[in-house]
């Protein structure tokens, strides 16, 4: 919060250009009244030398106190404003991720999971009021962090998501079921879940379909994502004797249909990342969408200075008084 200083009538500066003529006029009444006195010796007068010098202190003070009457005529105030925001409607997320092996995968650069991880983060790190949790899946599901406000042990979390960590599969309707019991019973004004994978679903004993329709019930909105290209993608099949992956160019399978019924149930909507790119604008469509509704506060702040200048003015021109009466009374 920083003060700005402004004036609220600045019209009485005009006043200023009476400053000149008050000027002029005594300058012309002194040389009237001054009169020429030749002297063969001033020694008399050497002990009032100094007052004469500073004579011309008493009009300066006049019009310095002039001068301050007329700043204070314009209203000087310090002008300060203070922001607040208030969050009224926060929003509970939970992103359901899939990380099953095709998420290595090369459609993506430089693999889906991966650049689904830096999207994520960035996702989190734009939404500081909101809370998040993350759950993983794969053949099975798990929560990796409940709904939290702390940014940081999502971000972390997110991070540190790998394949390999859950039996193999694609369990949509279990991931979708986990994220379901995380956000069910959240007081959030939104909840909204964000579904992602790269396939179909092919193991795991919850259906797709039902879990959307407890997500309805439950007021929960699911976004749903398919990643991957059209046409064909190298995909890991195997590893070689030294562990590393073997890819092998194989077709790519998303049950949109599936992620569409989904959406749609749930008052969401579903998405197709194709590209990296693609995916970043998703989750900035979703963003925006989702946004939380803050409430912005402003306080503005006036203070009047107009009495330290009358204070000023009054004082200059009670020392000029005094001056006049005291020290220069001879001369005036």
């Amino acid at each position: 919060m920083t003060p700005n200083f402004q004036f609220l009538h600045p019209q009485f500066f005009w006043l200023f250009l009476i400053i000149p003529v008050i000027l002029a006029w005594y300058y012309w009444t002194n040389n009237k009244s001054n009169t020429r006195l030749t002297l063969g010796n001033t020694e008399g007068f050497s002990k009032t030398t100094w007052k004469l010098k500073l004579k011309p202190l008493l009009p300066l003070l006049r019009i310095l106190s002039i001068s301050a009457m007329i700043v204070a005529l314009a209203g000087p105030v310090s002008h300060s404003v203070t922001k607040k925001s208030k969050t009224n409607k926060g929003v509970d997320i939970v992103m359901a991720i899939d990380i099953s092996a095709s998420m290595l995968a090369r459609d993506l650069s430089p693999n889906r999971l991966e650049q689904l991880k830096k999207v994520a983060v960035n996702f989190v790190n734009n939404r500081p009021n909101d809370r998040i949790g993350i759950v993983a899946y794969a053949g099975e599901s798990f929560t990796k962090t409940p709904i939290t406000s702390d940014k940081a042990i999502i971000v972390k979390t997110i991070r540190e998501l790998n394949w390999g960590e859950l039996e193999g599969g694609t369990a949509i309707g279990m991931g979708l079921g986990s994220a379901i019991n995380r956000i069910k019973d959240s007081r959030a004004k939104s909840k909204v879940i964000i579904l992602m994978t790269d396939g179909v679903n092919n193991s795991g004993f919850v259906d797709p379909t039902t879990a959307a329709e407890i997500a309805k019930e439950y007021g929960i909105k699911v976004y749903t994502i398919g990643i991957g290209t059209n046409g064909y993608a190298m995909f890991p099949v195997a590893k070689d004797i030294d562990g590393s992956l073997i890819f092998q160019n194989q077709p790519v399978e998303i049950d949109e249909a599936l992620l569409k019924k989904i959406a749609n149930e749930t008052g969401g909507k579903y998405f197709r990342a194709t590209t990296n790119s693609k995916l970043q604008q998703i989750f900035n469509e979703i963003d925006k969408m989702e946004k939380t509704v803050t409430e912005e506060i402003k306080y503005e702040n006036f203070d009047a200075m107009y009495r330290k200048w009358i204070f000023i003015a009054l004082g200059v021109l009670l020392l000029e008084f005094l001056l006049r009466k005291t020290v220069f009374r001879s001369f005036v």
